[in-house]
């Protein structure tokens, strides 16, 4: 008879995504994982496969985390241009944060299609998200009428990963406060 699992899976899971977040997949040793996680080695393969299925976990509990966040800031505020605000607004203050999904994308882009289509899926629900709010942002007079709802949400996709690339590169609260800013711009 198997013993029964004597860890919050939720938790180690947690503690490999913050694992994963520094080091990325190559950087990341069976060794730091079971460690950060509290877990034996066995108890990781046991529950979460080998590290590539860890992996792939950590990246969908990670991703839908973080859209659920963008979807909270999203619908913030009074006006649906000020949960766009409140959403870069987000972005600028974690962006000293390393991002496990943008992690993932520089060190695989599409090279690994399992992981490319996690990473498709998020993208397509933040992209619907933030094009719903555009639109009712041009309906509220806040955005200008004549802009692409898709191309515009694209677009703010692309400022976030600048944001968070900038962000982990060193750049200073006021530096990406600016870049938000200009992203703003684009809407008017």
């Amino acid at each position: 008879m198997a013993r029964p699992r004597e860890f919050d899976a939720n938790a180690a899971l947690d503690a490999a995504i913050g694992v994963f977040r520094e080091h990325g997949f190559e950087g990341s040793s069976a060794a730091m994982l079971v460690d950060a996680m509290g877990i034996g080695r066995q108890s990781l393969y046991d529950t979460f496969g080998d590290k590539w299925q860890l992996y792939r976990s950590a990246m969908r509990r990670y991703g839908m985390g973080e859209c659920a966040a963008h979807f909270e800031a999203l619908r913030s505020g009074a006006r649906a241009i000020n949960g766009i605000e409140a959403m870069l607004r987000r972005v600028v203050d974690t962006a000293d944060q390393p991002c496990l999904g943008m992690g993932s994308i520089c060190e695989f882009g599409t090279s690994r299609p399992d992981l490319t289509d996690i990473n498709a899926s998020l993208a397509r629900a933040m992209r619907e998200a933030i094009a719903e709010r555009v639109r009712d942002a041009q309906q509220e007079g806040d955005v200008a009428a004549g802009i692409e709802a898709g191309a515009m949400a694209d677009f703010l996709i692309a400022a976030i990963a600048g944001i968070r690339i900038a962000g982990r590169g060193g750049a200073d609260r006021a530096t990406l406060t600016s870049l938000a800013e200009l992203a703003l711009r684009a809407l008017r």
